[in-house]
């Protein structure tokens, strides 16, 4: 019955913490590590195991894919460089330096990288606890980096665990084949189940089917890449960008409603569960560790976290002015971000689940049969340099964000206004001819029209608040906007009570339940499109 009590309690503590978040004003993962380092100590859960594969194959794949669907491809592009940049050199540099630092404080080489290997790694479900803070670019780049330096360490950690174990014997073409393998490999395998996946999404109308190939894909993408020994990581991001380009075209708004519903509640819950897992494994890291005390790897775990923030700050300045130096065209000069700004993305680095996966999979013996060497300690510095970085982190990075006075990002609400004044002009003018064809009444058009007219007035007097010093303008879009309120707020009474009109004839048994639920769902869905339409402007 362990399994089930198990999904209870896991289910109880992301509730729990979801509540207490906004309460205390505490970000979800630090509050959800806690309570997995307090669940540690109840007797019937420390027997729980955290099995690698579990976070390799099932929780990676899904979380990733989400994240690639609403990941900006063309932000991608204009900052690839960057990206690629601190997606490869940046972690092979960080495993090196904590290699180093590690190997200083008694670690053999062997190990120590293995331990490099599995920190290096930033975590984009770790991003959660900052997600607020930072502007959109800044974000974007970050997720975009977490996405894919996740394939970079798992490289490296196959490289260091096999020299240590005793399988692979190492050389520039053994290092080189791997790096090519996993690369090439992840992206053809990403790009075949993309494909394939755009190929059924023209065939498929059922809601239910469409979302079923959606989770379907990233599960398919990662085990074809792992068959080959490529990068299962890059294999779901390939795919999930190439159908975040082509889904729009050929997925109806029934099968997006319920897909947007189903993932954010998956990705809610498997993002809770793995903090609070975490948090619940380093209970059984302190009681695993055997090879090294306590005092001894605690300051590990402080030096590597050190470590990890001095080598990522470092890199992002000493890459920034090497392109400055390199690069002389004006476009690149556009592109340029201030030092403090830095600084910011430096102490954005937060470390996850994916790293303690690694850690977990470290061989128990090598190929003679002996004890890998402080693999125990490998788990325990791993898991406190996720909860340190986390915690501290976490509670440094607003004061910082602060003082780095980013300026504030508004792209996307002023692309969204263009878009959707673009939209509504463009409809307005074929409405006539719309009309004509369908056959529509005049009636109809008229009314159609007027509500169109309506919002695209309400589109415009937005930004004449902002950014016209005409006062007499300002206040007519300020009219316009009080108007639009007051009318959605009218409508949200009137469809509150024709909803408890329902209800009390269901009450009365004057309807059945059946045909509750359907009048219900269509009052629920023009009360969402209300509030959102509201949220928005």
């Amino acid at each position: 019955m362990l399994g089930l009590e198990l999904v209870v309690v896991l289910g109880v503590a992301v509730l729990l913490c979801g509540v207490l978040s906004k309460r205390l004003r505490v970000s979800q993962p630090v509050l959800q590590l806690a309570v997995g380092v307090v669940l540690g100590f109840v007797p019937a859960l420390r027997a729980v195991q955290f099995p690698p594969d579990v976070v390799l194959l099932l929780f990676l794949p899904a979380l990733l894919y989400w994240e690639s669907l609403n990941t900006s491809l063309r932000a991608i592009r204009r900052s690839l460089r960057g990206i690629v940049l601190v997606s490869t050199l940046l972690v092979i540099a960080t495993a090196g330096a904590v290699a180093a630092v590690a190997h200083a404080l008694g670690l053999m080489w062997g190990p120590a990288w293995v331990l490099g290997a599995a920190v290096a790694p930033t975590d984009a479900t770790a991003l959660a606890a900052v997600e607020r803070l930072l502007p959109h670019r800044n974000l974007t780049i970050l997720k975009a980096e977490s996405l894919v330096n996740d394939g970079t360490a798992l490289v490296v950690y196959g490289v260091a665990a096999g020299v240590t174990v005793g399988d692979i014997h190492l050389s520039v073409a053994t290092v080189s084949g791997r790096v090519l393998l996993a690369y090439l490999g992840g992206a053809a395998a990403g790009a075949l189940v993309a494909w394939l996946s755009i190929l059924l999404l023209r065939r498929l109308t059922d809601p239910l089917l469409v979302n079923v190939l959606a989770l379907l894909a990233p599960f398919a993408a990662y085990l074809i890449a792992e068959s080959v020994e490529a990068s299962g990581v890059l294999a779901v991001v390939v795919a999930g960008l190439a159908v975040s380009q082509a889904s729009p075209r050929l997925v109806a708004a029934a099968s997006r409603s319920q897909g947007y519903a189903l993932w954010a509640l998956a990705t809610y819950l498997l993002n809770g569960t793995l903090f609070v897992l975490v948090g619940l494994e380093l209970q059984s890291a302190v009681r695993g560790l055997t090879s090294t005390a306590l005092a001894s790897a605690l300051i590990t775990v402080l030096a590597v976290s050190v470590t990890l923030v001095v080598v990522r700050i470092a890199f992002l300045f000493l890459s920034a002015y090497a392109i400055r130096a390199i690069d002389r065209r004006p476009e690149q000069l556009l592109r340029r971000v201030s030092d403090r700004s830095r600084i910011v993305a430096g102490l954005s680095g937060f470390r996850g689940a994916v790293s303690l996966a690694v850690a977990l999979s470290v061989p128990a013996t090598l190929d003679s049969g002996a004890p890998f060497p402080d693999r125990d300690t490998i788990v325990f510095v791993t898991t406190g340099v996720i909860v340190l970085t986390l915690v501290a982190q976490g509670m440094v990075l607003p004061a910082v964000v602060r003082w780095a006075q980013l300026p504030p990002d508004t792209t996307v609400d002023s692309e969204r206004r263009l878009a959707e004044i673009a939209a509504t002009r463009e409809a307005l003018a074929a409405l006539d001819g719309l009309a004509t064809t369908i056959g529509a009444e005049v009636e109809t058009a008229d009314r159609l029209r007027e509500e169109y007219e309506q919002h695209l007035r309400v589109l415009t007097a937005i930004p004449a608040l902002d950014d016209d010093p005409d006062d007499q303008v300002a206040a007519d879009s300020a009219e316009v906007l009080r108007r639009h309120r007051r009318a959605t707020e009218l409508r949200l009474a009137l469809l509150a009570r024709k909803r408890a009109t329902v209800i009390r004839l269901r009450d009365e048994n004057t309807i059945d339940d059946t045909v509750l639920r359907q009048i219900q769902a269509r009052l629920d869905h023009e009360e969402t499109r209300l509030t959102r339409v509201d949220k928005t402007e």
